[in-house]
């Protein structure tokens, strides 16, 4: 009798984290000397920080592309994060190894990615983190999330997240914060809370008055704390004080009908208070921020706030190999961020030596499924995680014969797949989809599958919409998310990238002023578009009150279920771009 799927997995998993398999001669393919040159470093410092964000509630390895257009406007102009393509490899020096060349660009993406696999994976992840703790001491690291985790997956949606606590815990996460996280109701928000083993830390989440009064819940109703602000971890001989930094603007990006108890905001005034009484009452050898500002807000918080030593940021999705380094009143803050989907592991070695730290180490470090083991016991949790959804998840809808991603400041080509189904579903001349950064890549040639489709649309608000909007009505729409996207004050920015649209094309200037980026909008037939004349526009995702319409993942997959011959896509709505062409984040554009 021959063996099944999982008595297979169960079998490779276990052989792999014995040293069974031949990871050498896979090793070699890849250009490198097998993964100590990866994953193995000398020892450094005595405390050791490891990072984790953005996971989107990936589970499982995945594909997943990096941007071509990552726009820097202002002061952010040529600055990380807004490099991209060769540009980046040149800045950070990673060009020399083709496997971090292909991890951290979008470079030649679906050559690399059928040489390379797939990256990321609980169970890979697992496998890494046990590794860095075994070589570091388990009392001396500590393991942080920076949210994002238990949202963009399709057991996650079914188990209300649920599914991330558990893998959270299995893994290991010492301290957590958020954003996604609230896009649940705030009950199953506070019982996630409760359920998970770490610290789930928010210094910028307050409780609203009227809602003390009534008796919502607190962590200190002195201070009106939803959560605890701080935490304190003794750690290689040094005290190591961590604060939480939610996403500020998660009341405007996302439902506040969800939680409406709860005050958000970037609170620097408040972050600059407690940092100087975390230093004064705790007396620790290194403060870091565990935030989900984006890292935009990031450099600029640290410029602004002294006496952080460490910014482990996210929320922007950017996999930087480097910290940033900032001036301030107090010295110095490194910022840091460690991409999403599971991709990376940052690892920042600290020497803390007389009450500071006196030098650093950082490596941000891909997870090759194809290099790192599965850890058999996550990989239980995993398949037990998916068991009862797996007929709904592995549906098989088309193939698709062009790479499929979503990632950078325009219109991917799923996010034209997603746009051209509400066309077709609501039967509108005009499609609109939000700026999402999550959701995976699929590489042609391959079976779009159900589970595809969840990765980029699975969330608390799906349901889709079909109104009328006059011309103006649709260039005010792209005027305030641009202006989102571009303003050149960081603390501006509230989230996403560029609206994506379909049946739609216009230019867009992003050094141009506040209402004065969009231009030449124009119908797909070259129609221009009348400022008077009312569009039948469909989208989804709304924020404000609940949309009529059938959840988008239906959509989409209905639209999939009728390509008989495969996917191919006919355009995409990218717009024109202008007084962008030298800008380093910016480059293979087809706009």
């Amino acid at each position: 009798m021959g063996m099944n799927r999982r008595e297979f997995l169960h079998i490779l998993a276990m052989a792999g984290a014995a040293g069974l398999l031949p990871r050498a001669s896979f090793a070699k393919e890849l250009g490198g000397a097998g993964n100590a040159d990866i994953y193995n470093a000398k020892a450094f410092g005595n405390v050791t920080l490891m990072h984790m964000t953005d996971c989107h509630a990936q589970l499982l390895p995945i594909y997943f592309r990096e941007p071509n257009v990552n726009l820097g406007i202002g002061g952010s102009l040529g600055k990380a994060p807004h490099i991209v393509g060769d540009k980046f490899l040149k800045h950070f020096e990673v060009a020399a190894d083709p496997r971090l060349s292909h991890a951290y660009t979008y470079l030649d993406f679906a050559k690399q990615a059928d040489k390379y696999g797939k990256v990321g994976g609980f169970a890979h992840l697992a496998t890494l983190v046990k590794q860095v703790r075994a070589e570091r001491g388990q009392n001396d690291s500590l393991l942080m999330d920076g949210g994002d985790t238990w949202q963009g997956s399709g057991t996650a949606y079914k188990t209300r997240g649920r599914d991330m606590v558990d893998a959270c815990n299995l893994l290991g996460v010492d301290v957590m914060t958020g954003h996604w996280e609230f896009t649940y109701q705030d009950k199953e928000v506070l019982d996630n809370v409760k359920s998970f083993n770490g610290e789930f830390l928010a210094q910028n989440v307050k409780v609203k008055d009227e809602a003390l009064f009534d008796g919502s819940p607190a962590f200190d109703e002195d201070s009106g704390h939803a959560f605890k602000p701080y935490t304190i971890k003794e750690m290689g001989g040094a005290r190591v004080a961590v604060i939480g930094q939610a996403f500020p603007y998660t009341p405007i990006a996302n439902p506040q009908r969800f939680i409406p108890d709860w005050t958000f905001g970037i609170n620097d005034a408040d972050m600059q208070s407690l940092v100087d009484q975390v230093r004064k009452d705790e007396k620790p050898d290194v403060v870091v921020v565990l935030s989900h500002n984006g890292m935009d807000v990031d450099l600029k918080m640290a410029s602004k706030v002294s006496g952080i030593d460490v910014i482990f940021g996210g929320h922007t999705h950017d996999g930087m190999p480097k910290p940033s380094i900032i001036k301030n009143a107090g010295g110095q803050t490194l910022v840091t961020n460690a991409g999403s989907n599971g991709k990376f592991l940052g690892v920042m070695d600290l020497d803390i030596r007389d009450g500071k730290m006196q030098g650093y180490r950082y490596r941000l470090l891909p997870i090759f499924s194809n290099i790192l083991a599965a850890d058999p016991e996550m990989l239980g949790l995993i398949e037990k995680v998916r068991a009862p959804h797996l007929d709904w998840l592995n549906e098989e809808l088309t193939v698709t014969q062009d790479l499929l991603y979503r990632r950078g400041n325009f219109n991917g080509t799923f996010d034209q797949v997603i746009c051209d189904a509400l066309r077709q579903g609501h039967d509108a001349q005009i499609s609109l989809s939000p700026g999402f950064r999550w959701g995976t890549s699929v590489l042609p040639g391959q079976s779009v599958t159900m589970e595809h489709v969840l990765d980029q649309t699975c969330m608390t608000y799906p349901e889709t919409y079909r109104r009328e909007m006059t011309g103006d009505d649709i260039k005010l729409i792209l005027e305030d998310v641009s202006d989102n996207l571009f303003n050149a004050d960081p603390y501006y920015q509230q989230g996403g990238d560029m609206v994506r649209a379909g049946g739609l094309d216009y230019t867009c200037e992003p050094t141009a002023k506040m209402g004065e980026r969009i231009t030449e909008m124009r119908l797909d037939d070259g129609t221009p578009i009348d400022p008077n004349k009312k569009y039948v526009v469909s989208g989804w995702a709304t924020v404000g009150s609940k949309s009529p319409g059938a959840p988008v993942w239906d959509i989409v997959a209905d639209y999939l279920r009728l390509q008989k011959d495969g996917l191919q896509l006919k355009k995409i709505n990218t717009p024109k771009l202008k007084n962008v062409g030298d800008n380093p984040g910016l480059a293979d554009y087809i706009g």
